[in-house]
């Protein structure tokens, strides 16, 4: 007879950890990942590009 503080329910088995590749595709779509980091590599190289012609054009002045 269980105790008053033992849980009568059947336990649920026992998983092998998800690995953290698997766990952050669960939470988020291999597609948007590429996404976001495509978007982010090209708008950091958008932005230098543009902080380049600042920089060369102020030295023409």
């Amino acid at each position: 007879m269980p105790s008053k503080g033992e849980n009568v329910s059947a336990t649920p088995e026992q998983q092998a950890p998800l690995s953290v590749f698997r766990r952050f595709e669960s939470k988020f779509p291999r597609g948007l990942v590429i996404r976001l980091v495509a978007y982010l590599f090209v708008g950091h190289l958008f932005a230098f590009f543009v902080y380049l012609l600042f920089l060369l054009g102020g030295q023409n002045q």
